[in-house]
């Protein structure tokens, strides 16, 4: 018998009073895929980004995380069943280090103090398992480049030893460079065996390294597409609304 998908989420509808920021939209994540969203301002991506997320409940429909129901109320019980979500402020803290950041909330203590040999020592194999140019983990944040701030912060989200890491325009600013190196990073999560939700602009990013783009128009699902093999006029049709090709 098949395992069922990671993630699976069946007609999921969200409205802010009369604003139905989504309408029934059918999204699916497996384990070792990374799956785009995309879409124009406003076409729902980053709604339900903090459905998974849980800051936002939808208002109605179904999400299933390894076959069982998951309902949360607060960020804080996505966390605790797996997810993690890199939004595009990051929320790194500029006046500590790299190995700080990554543990920040959650410090290993022992007897009541800091463990910071056992905390140095994690926060390298973190950095080493998405193959990260950090090479002192005592380094201050403030000192790093865009991407390896990045870096830093999706290095944070295997704390909790995730299944899902969501990831909110993670390349959005950043130089042709240092696209490359998050990118990098990001295969590194498939690779670890996690599934990725991508949300970005950037379609040249996305069908390097995404196995499939999902397209969110006006709220409701335009088409899914295999990355890279289904054409780029075929997904930008689908995001401008030239064609409609619901699943």
């Amino acid at each position: 018998m098949n395992a069922p998908p990671l993630l699976r989420m069946n007609r999921i509808s969200k409205s802010f009073g009369a604003v139905r920021a989504l309408v029934d939209v059918d999204f699916q994540v497996d384990r070792h895929e990374i799956v785009a969203l995309v879409g124009d301002n406003a076409a729902g991506k980053s709604t339900l980004a903090r459905i998974i997320a849980g800051v936002h409940q939808p208002t109605s429909g179904t999400m299933l995380l390894n076959g069982e129901p998951a309902v949360f109320s607060k960020p804080a019980a996505a966390q605790a069943r797996g997810i993690a979500t890199v939004f595009q402020g990051l929320a790194l803290a500029d006046n500590l280090d790299v190995t700080a950041n990554i543990f920040l909330g959650r410090e290993i203590r022992v007897n009541g103090l800091l463990a910071e040999e056992r905390m140095e020592q994690m926060a390298r194999e973190y950095l080493d398992r998405l193959n990260a140019r950090i090479a002192n983990p005592r380094t201050p944040v403030a000192q790093l480049s865009a991407g390896q701030r990045q870096c830093v912060a999706i290095a944070r989200t295997l704390v909790g030893d995730p299944q899902l890491v969501v990831l909110d325009e993670p390349t959005a600013s950043l130089s042709v460079a240092q696209t490359a190196e998050v990118l990098n990073h990001i295969q590194g999560l498939r690779t670890l065996g996690l599934g990725v939700v991508l949300i970005s602009h950037s379609l040249t990013d996305v069908r390097a390294v995404a196995d499939r783009i999902d397209v969110l128009r006006h709220g409701r699902m335009n088409g899914s597409f295999t990355a890279p093999h289904d054409a780029y006029e075929e997904i930008i049709a689908a995001i401008t609304g030239a064609t409609t090709v619901r699943r």
